[in-house]
């Protein structure tokens, strides 16, 4: 990213004095759980990091998280976390969420000192529906609120949720953006508002719809001049230019004409921007067959783009000012069909632009190829760690977490010294602190 290059909109870390301070952190640890097993993820370790910089300014740390939903089997305590955590950062697990177990914790906390506390999620309140200041008056905020002197958001990713941990201790304190925040933000600034051109969208995926956000968001707001389309969404442009054919089944499929119907609409709207797969690869026998777009039958998958799609997109790439990719280009699951993707990364690391890459399967190949992000990205762009935090933003759709801490006076919070002491008088006995 661009050198001095900073958020003038927001508080960060370094607008707070913190020593001594009890900060209260929102961070993103959810993971992919195998077996039980908490699996390790970048996101942990990218807020270790924020954790160590608070602790190393003699900070008292009050970590919230979560992980999974409610019912869903990877819904799960958070002491997992709390190990990961301590690959990289001394932090102790709390089995407690705003108890009575936690309010001593957090008391009984030292100058450079952090704690988790146990997963939000298990409080039925933190994923009501709700606005910031209907959040910021829940017996979750209003109990804990009056412990701590900041509130500090490091979770990009979860930025696009109203949850009670999100917006309502931003509303209720004063507060800021964590580091890892900090980076994801500005390098969505950066490549969308401050980008040089041609601003270039590689958009892949599985999720069609998400990906027709972003593009008739970036074509009609001249965000993006080329957006080459790829996995299934390179697909859908498919059907929709009539390319290729359509099964039986598949006109049946109401999402998926809908997707198709959506697709010929903007391909009228900007059609000469948008790219599409030339050749594919097939399954055929257990391997990789590559074929034109054009041989593809009705109802025949494609798992992949082929190699004269990747050397078309390679020069778009090499020539591109900004890259932004979301999403792989094949069918990652399988090793026959990554090649597309691996091959647009590396166009991406040739390339002078400014780059940013999104999305948990492209961080996937990545890590599956062997492939580092910082020669990926030759230090000149950023792996984000967000996926519908980050397709949100790309859509031009405002995000309730990234709002609520935008600067505001410091009177205007409902966790001003008057106001908390307003604040503790006004709970009752049973919530006493």
């Amino acid at each position: 990213m661009k050198k001095g290059y900073e958020l003038k909109d927001f508080f960060t870390i370094d607008d707070f004095d913190i020593e001594g301070k009890t900060v209260l952190l929102r961070i993103d640890v959810n993971s992919a759980v195998i077996n039980g097993k908490v699996v390790m993820n970048g996101r942990i370790e990218g807020h270790a990091g924020t954790i160590e910089e608070l602790l190393d300014r003699k900070a008292r740390v009050v970590a919230l998280a979560h992980q999974g939903r409610v019912g869903k089997p990877d819904f799960l305590p958070l002491e997992q976390h709390a190990r990961l955590l301590r690959r990289f950062v001394t932090i102790e697990y709390v089995k407690d969420v705003m108890g009575e177990v936690a309010i001593g914790a957090i008391k009984n906390l030292e100058d450079g000192e952090a704690l988790l506390l146990e997963n939000v999620r298990m409080i039925p309140e933190e994923t009501l529906k709700g606005t910031p200041e209907k959040h910021s008056r829940s017996p979750f905020v209003r109990k804990l609120s009056p412990l701590v002197d900041y509130f500090i958001n490091d979770a990009f990713s979860v930025a696009h949720r109203s949850h009670a941990s999100i917006v309502g201790f931003a509303k209720a304190l004063k507060s800021g953006m964590g580091s890892l925040m900090e980076k994801e933000l500005m390098a969505l600034e950066m490549s969308t508002l401050h980008a040089e051109r041609p601003r270039v969208y590689v958009l892949g995926g599985s999720k069609p719809k998400d990906a027709l956000d972003v593009m008739e968001f970036a074509l009609s707001a001249g965000t993006a001049d080329v957006i080459l389309t790829t996995g299934v969404i390179g697909n859908i442009v498919l059907y929709a230019s009539g390319v290729t054919a359509m099964s039986k089944e598949e006109k049946r499929d109401k999402d998926l004409m809908g997707s198709v119907k959506r697709a010929k609409k903007i391909m009228e709207m900007r059609g000469d921007r948008i790219k599409y797969p030339e050749d594919v690869a097939v399954e055929e026998g257990g391997m990789r067959k590559e074929i034109d777009a054009d041989f593809v039958k009705p109802g025949q998958q494609i798992c992949d783009i082929g190699e004269g799609t990747c050397r078309k997109y390679r020069e778009i790439i090499r020539n591109a000012g900004t890259v932004i990719m979301k999403g792989p280009a094949g069918i990652c699951e399988k090793e026959i069909f990554i090649k597309g993707t691996t091959e647009l990364l590396k166009a991406v690391s040739f390339s002078k632009a400014f780059s940013l890459i999104g999305g948990g399967h492209t961080s996937t190949v990545m890590d599956m190829k062997g492939i580092d992000r910082r020669e990926t990205l030759n230090a000149n762009g950023y792996v984000s760690l967000s996926g519908g935090a980050l397709l949100r933003y790309l859509s031009g759709k405002s995000l309730p977490g990234i709002e609520v801490l935008r600067r505001r006076e410091v009177s205007s919070f409902i966790g001003s010294p008057v106001a908390r002491y307003e604040e503790r008088k006004a709970l009752p006995a049973t919530w006493s602190l």
